[in-house]
């Protein structure tokens, strides 16, 4: 007696759906969200349904492959581990598009090493997604990756290269904010300022919208010539600590960028955590511990899902030609110990 042959019943038992789905994605009749055809599709390959080549080109014809690329900075800060995943799964929610997600990190901000990553990654994705400092070598890898296809979106810090958009918060409005925030606890006093790398245009922005409001608001406020960090807590403790050195006086400290961990040690060990107005931009178990205990005045924080799922959304319309820019900047949230 012969094998029995697999039926749509079968596939429906195995992928957790009905038969009339089955048909459904069969058949092409109407739209069946993604992820339910793709485990159709999964169900009668593993069963050995004799049309399983026309389901998958079904699914191939009503959910067309994106292949998108992400180029993050430090996989240690818990940051970007996070926003790997918010990407992962934004990717994953969308109903209309198979997409694949490549994400890579990098260690140092190296425009070398920045640049061979771009050249790398663009050549295997169809648009990609790149947080990186400002730079000739960066804008050359980008130009090449354009010239090739590969659509490019700069996040979190915009660059001068010519891309396809700009994923991320208004940097110069947020500056703007956080000298706002500044100015409601001091009406003088000298204040530092931290600045991960003026090559970050983002950080830049920061900066500038932060003296700007500063100087118009608050003009018996002196603020100190700003200390750069690299974007890295270990740094980020060392200039703390010799701001803290230099500035007895120190009324306030204004930080722009990562490494919140390293200015809270300097703030502690030179015991004037609390003393001293802090205003940050940056969410994680630690910042929200000293938000807590008033290390940290406030925080001005970009929204991770928000980030992932416009760059999603912009990369996969533009790979498939329908829209080229990603729209306005994403509203960031002011956090304060009330509202963790």
């Amino acid at each position: 007696m012969g094998k029995r042959r697999v039926t749509m019943a079968d596939i429906a038992s195995a992928a957790g759906v009905g038969i009339a789905t089955v048909d459904r994605v069969l058949n092409g009749r109407t739209r069946v969200r993604r992820r339910t055809a793709e485990r159709v599709l999964e169900a009668a390959s593993r069963l050995g349904y004799h049309a399983t080549g026309l389901i998958a080109e079904r699914v191939a014809v009503t959910h067309p492959f994106c292949r998108l690329g992400f180029i993050l900075q430090k996989e240690s800060k818990a940051f970007y581990r996070a926003l790997r995943s918010a990407i992962e799964s934004a990717a994953g929610a969308r109903a209309d598009t198979r997409v694949s997600v490549e994400v890579a990190f990098v260690d140092a901000l190296s425009p070398e090493d920045l640049s061979s990553r771009i050249s790398d990654m663009s050549g295997k994705v169809d648009a990609l997604g790149v947080v990186s400092i400002d730079h000739p070598s960066v804008t050359s890898a980008i130009d090449s990756a354009t010239e090739a296809g590969c659509r490019v979106f700069s996040m979190l810090s915009p660059l001068s290269a010519s891309v396809e958009g700009h994923i991320g918060i208004d940097g110069r409005k947020a500056g703007r904010t956080a000298g706002w925030l500044m100015r409601r606890y001091l009406s003088e006093g000298e204040v530092g300022i931290l600045v991960g790398s003026h090559r970050y245009l983002g950080h830049e922005a920061l900066e500038v919208g932060f003296r700007s409001y500063i100087r118009e608001h608050a003009p018996d406020v002196q603020l100190k010539e700003s200390l750069v960090y690299l974007d890295d807590a270990a740094v980020a403790h060392e200039a703390a600590s010799e701001l803290l050195r230099r500035a007895p006086d120190l009324s306030g400290l204004y930080q722009c960028g990562g490494g919140v961990r390293g200015v809270l040690k300097a703030l502690q060990h030179d015991g004037r955590a609390g003393r001293i107005v802090y205003i940050c931009h940056e969410i994680n178990a630690a910042s929200e511990g000293a938000l807590l205990d008033g290390t940290i005045a406030a925080t001005i924080a970009t929204p991770i899902e928000g980030v992932a799922s416009r760059a999603i959304d912009a990369m996969v319309l533009a790979v498939q030609g329908r829209q080229r820019k990603p729209g306005t900047a994403l509203d960031f949230r002011i956090v304060t110990p009330e509202n963790i």
